[in-house]
């Protein structure tokens, strides 16, 4: 009987006893490395530090106490809080409600767009009927033109709805809501339709035997097994929503109603009072609360944007 081993059961037992074959792979030259890897590692510590530098910036300029974008190009030479005291101390510039005012404004938004996109997202997913290929392609045509195109338009029918329902007129945050919620529809139903497409047709066949009906089935069933894409357009929309300008000016008129995309351009706006630095501290104050999202939702962002783009 043959006492012989396998030749790679006799280079294990080897490479374990400390034989000839036990040592390391030979290192990399340095040209191969550069060439296959280190020029990956020199362009992403360029990109990220051009990504990183803004951010700095924008931080050294709030604890910087000078008020101008000129004193703040010596980053971190001085350390002041001032200009975060200050946010909160002006009565003339309410900070805090300008903060809680895009709060309130972006969170009933993105809840009431995500609702409304699934819905039409779910709608042209599961249903069949007349008019429906033009109707996507329209949502998906409409959205290439900006709403600020229609400012005028959106300003006079706030005026002319005020004047019958003020609660929903112009200088009203519900009225602003509302005109974001018209433009809810369009690229964020078409994400997500095709993120619904991925979705088997067969479970909504299965709940259908069992007696449940459309309804039933898109908030019991669908919404549970979409949640990535539903986290994703609820980001983009309180982001978006959060800091949009040009609306936000035109209907909010009064300072304790408007949002901090407005209030904080007061602190830039004047002609002789300009205050970089206060501006740059609600810059970044600002800016905690989409970093927060983002980080919280992070696990869903690249599957919600990736998943319906292969169907």
């Amino acid at each position: 009987m043959s006492t012989t081993q396998p030749q790679s059961t006799i280079a294990i037992i080897t490479r374990n006893s400390g034989g000839p074959d036990a040592t390391k792979p030979p290192r990399r030259r340095f040209s191969k490395y550069f060439k296959e890897t280190g020029w990956r590692h020199i362009v992403g510590i360029v990109v990220g530090a051009f990504a990183l530098f803004p951010l700095l910036y924008v931080v050294s300029a709030s604890l910087n106490p000078g008020g101008t974008l000129l004193t703040a190009n010596s980053l971190f030479s001085n350390f002041n809080i001032d200009s975060y005291v200050t946010l909160f101390t002006t009565p003339r510039h309410p900070y805090g409600a300008w903060f809680v005012n895009t709060l309130v404004i972006g969170l009933i938004t993105a809840a009431g767009t995500v609702l409304l996109g699934a819905l039409a997202a779910y709608s042209f997913s599961r249903m069949r009927f007349t008019g429906r290929r033009f109707s996507l392609t329209a949502l998906l045509v409409i959205q290439m033109f900006p709403q600020m195109l229609a400012m005028v338009a959106i300003f006079l029918l706030m005026v002319t709805i005020g004047d019958i329902f003020p609660a929903i007129g112009l200088n009203s945050q519900i009225g602003l809501i509302m005109v974001y919620l018209g433009g809810a529809l369009g690229a964020n139903t078409y994400l997500m339709y095709g993120f619904f497409n991925t979705v088997p047709a067969s479970i909504d066949e299965a709940a259908k035997i069992d007696g449940a009906g459309h309804a039933r089935i898109f908030f019991t069933i669908i919404l549970r097994l979409v949640a990535p894409i539903l986290a994703v357009v609820g980001l983009l929309s309180f982001i978006g929503t959060s800091s949009e300008f040009i609306l936000a000016s035109v209907i909010l008129i009064d300072p304790d109603k408007q949002t901090l995309a407005v209030g904080l351009y007061k602190f830039v706006s004047d002609e002789f009072s300009k205050n970089w630095s206060v501006f740059a501290a609600g810059a970044v104050l600002a800016a905690i609360l989409p970093v927060a999202l983002f980080l919280s939702l992070q696990k869903y962002i690249v599957g919600g944007l990736t998943a319906g783009s292969v169907k």
